[in-house]
């Protein structure tokens, strides 16, 4: 394996199932067992009703570019190489948003509303960083 060159996460106690999923290669997120909303970043409450009342579901990986970026520029040396490249907001087919990085497709092709699916980059032994695809 490579020298991994780009920040590494650092898990909260909220974060470690998303984390540990990851390096199983499931794509973990919470669901709220009082309104059913389901919610990323992981927290402790629910981001829909507040309730406490949660459980980690697994997650289809499945869902659509609902708005993105293109990076022409580099921010941090780990990227070098790779410009341009695309972080977009992935609206899950389980209604969550989370943030990705989209892979696997130029830069100029992507489009909001375009179906992506998940895939799972092991940077480390550690860590899998979820990352998406056209679908």
């Amino acid at each position: 394996m490579a020298e991994y060159l780009k920040p590494l996460p650092i898990p909260s106690p909220e974060s470690e199932p998303f984390w540990a999923g990851a390096r199983d290669h499931k794509l973990k997120i919470q669901k709220c067992r009082a309104c059913a909303g389901t919610w990323f970043p992981p927290a402790t409450i629910c981001a829909h009703c507040g309730s406490r009342d949660h459980d980690w579901i697994e997650a289809t990986g499945e869902g659509k570019i609902h708005s993105f970026v293109t990076y022409h520029r580099i921010y941090h040396k780990g990227w070098e190489g790779e410009l341009p490249y695309v972080i977009a907001i992935i609206e899950l087919a389980e209604g969550a948003r989370m943030l990705g990085n989209i892979v696997g497709i130029e830069a100029e092709e992507v489009v909001c509303d375009m179906p992506v699916a998940v895939l799972f980059d092991d940077v480390t032994p550690e860590f899998t960083i979820p990352k998406f695809q056209p679908a």
